[in-house]
């Protein structure tokens, strides 16, 4: 049954009249009467008795206009509720993110989305880039700001370039290059490293040149900060989480040709239709990028 249809009855029994009806709806008389004909040769039932100065219900219809009311009064609030969501006057939007963009990153975006968009309800899920992926080919997930050095580990997703990541050397202030503008990891051959992984060739900053002497294996940055303020070694820290870094340590940026670079992305299934909040917190990724 065509809803058009029943919004033209319903608007004949509220204003009671064709003419009353059509005004109201925007059309012309004659076809506001020609959609109730219709609904009436489709029910098969007089809807009004025509009068000489007006109309009145049958007893079919008055049978369906609370009927009427009901499934008309029901596709204006979907309608409703449709539009509050492209109006970012509702919905949700479902965000995960790797440890490091936790520092800066996430909590800069999502305080400028909760002021610009204070009706969307937004989770933050944080963790290890495979568990993100799958997190987001199960549903589970609408964006994720991901990197990765592994070949083929982002395949099937849709990625937005974001930024890159570049990397410091961190240091003892008492390190004998802590003062410098920049250094180069030749430089570095002989220190000792603490590094996330204990085989030099799995390190983010090997390189066919460069085989990083590795004194310990800390996975944490913060943990990692700690042994470098206690004189233990250096290690490299990315640009996304030097606003984290503890005072007791030197940061000593990389000569560009030595500094290794992680690409970063906001990832997304492909093929899903994205929420509608999605590009304005985007927008926010962009702009907090844009002010680094």
């Amino acid at each position: 049954m065509d809803t058009e249809l029943l919004a033209a009855f319903r608007a004949v029994a509220d204003y009671g009249s064709f003419t009353a009806a059509a005004k109201r709806l925007g059309y012309t008389q004659s076809a506001v009467s020609r959609q109730v004909a219709v609904l009436e040769a489709e029910l098969g039932a007089a809807l009004f008795d025509r009068l000489p100065r007006g109309i009145r219900l049958t007893e079919p219809g008055r049978c369906l206009l609370p009927h009427a009311e009901a499934l008309t009064g029901r596709l204006a609030l979907a309608r409703e509720d449709l539009r509050a969501l492209r109006e970012l006057r509702v919905g949700r939007l479902r965000v995960g993110a790797f440890p490091t963009a936790g520092t800066a990153l996430i909590p800069q975006t999502v305080a400028a989305f909760r002021a610009s968009c204070p009706d969307v309800t937004l989770t933050i899920t944080e963790g290890f880039v495979r568990d993100l992926i799958a997190y987001l080919n199960a549903g589970d997930l609408d964006v994720a700001i991901v990197t990765s050095t592994v070949d083929g580990l982002l395949d099937g997703l849709t990625l937005r370039h974001v930024m890159d990541d570049t990397m410091f050397v961190a240091m003892h202030p008492s390190h004998r290059f802590a003062s410098r503008a920049q250094v180069r990891l030749a430089e570095l051959a002989n220190d000792e490293w603490i590094a996330g992984r204990d085989r030099p060739e799995e390190t983010l900053f090997a390189s066919a040149d460069f085989r990083p002497r590795i004194g310990y294996v800390i996975r944490e940055w913060v943990a990692k900060q700690g042994f470098v303020a206690a004189g233990l070694g250096i290690t490299l820290i990315p640009s996304l989480a030097t606003s984290s870094v503890r005072p007791d340590i030197a940061l000593v940026p990389l000569h560009p040709d030595d500094s290794p670079v992680r690409v970063i992305y906001a990832a997304s299934p492909a093929g899903i239709t994205a929420p509608a909040a999605l590009q304005p917190f985007l927008d926010e990724v962009d702009a907090y990028v844009a002010r680094r």
